[in-house]
């Protein structure tokens, strides 16, 4: 397929069953004779790539790359932008299930407005709640109350950060969006150059968003499509699972790091 609608990017790091379930739901889409899918196993050192490979050895929708080493979320969907063809490209993780016309019209809401630069779909759990994927840009002191049990004492802080206040049901604009499951036109993704490589894990996504909208463009939650989203996190665990949860340090440690590329700029987008 030489010029696909969208190239749909699994990420695979050591859950090839869930991908199995991501990669099917995206072989059921309403569109899917116009969609490349490409499974990046990112160095998940078991059976997962064999495993995947047998699964879907004879869909040749389903295209299989390996990187040499973990390189992280942002870098291992960037080895598969790199060999995308599509004009759209659907970033979503293999815990994610999208409903079938879920891509048609994602893809036909971005097609209609040309200053949307990233959208992404209301995410419901498997017992029907609704994730909070839209996010205020978040504080130093955001990220340390969420994270502490101070989180029961500045409740309306929380429900600012976590926009627990908004309409769920509504199309609306957001400073940004959980990385789970994202459009994004394959060359603004590269003008923006793509995932900045200094995170490992958790917080590109909210970097991504901001320079979205430092470039002129939206980023926009879109709960006409949704997918369905595994009720856990990798970041989860309070401050003193620092010292016990490796996700946990790696989460602090690209905070850090996303405070300091930012220092110095408000943390609200254009209004």
């Amino acid at each position: 397929m030489p010029s696909p609608l969208v190239s749909a990017i699994v990420l695979n790091y050591k859950t090839p069953k869930d991908c199995i379930l991501c990669v099917r739901a995206l072989l059921k889409q309403t569109i899917a004779d116009d969609i490349e899918i490409l499974v990046v196993d990112n160095r998940s050192e078991d059976d997962s790539i064999g495993f995947l490979r047998n699964t879907f050895r004879d869909e040749p929708r389903v295209r299989f790359l390996e990187t040499p080493r973990n390189r992280g979320y942002g870098q291992g969907n960037a080895e598969a932008a790199k060999r995308a063809n599509g004009r759209f490209l659907l970033i979503i993780n293999p815990d994610n299930e999208l409903e079938p016309s879920g891509l048609e019209r994602m893809t036909a809401a971005m097609e209609a407005d040309a200053s949307i630069g990233i959208l992404g779909p209301k995410l419901l759990h498997e017992d029907g709640t609704i994730r909070d994927s839209y996010r205020t840009f978040p504080t130093i002191l955001d990220v340390f109350i969420k994270r502490t049990f101070l989180r029961k004492y500045f409740t309306t802080r929380m429900r600012r950060y976590l926009q627990h206040g908004q309409d769920t049901t509504q199309v609306r604009d957001t400073d940004w969006l959980a990385g789970a499951c994202l459009l994004i036109r394959r060359d603004f993704f590269e003008e923006l150059g793509g995932f900045d490589p200094r995170f490992f894990l958790f917080f590109e996504d909210t970097d991504l968003c901001r320079r979205c909208w430092k470039a002129g463009k939206r980023v926009v939650y879109f709960p006409l499509a949704y997918a369905t989203d595994r009720k856990h996190r990798l970041s989860e665990g309070g401050f003193l699972s620092f010292f016990t949860k490796r996700t946990v340090r790696i989460h602090l440690a690209s905070a850090f790091r996303y405070f300091w590329k930012w220092r110095g700029t408000q943390s609200s987008r254009p209004s």
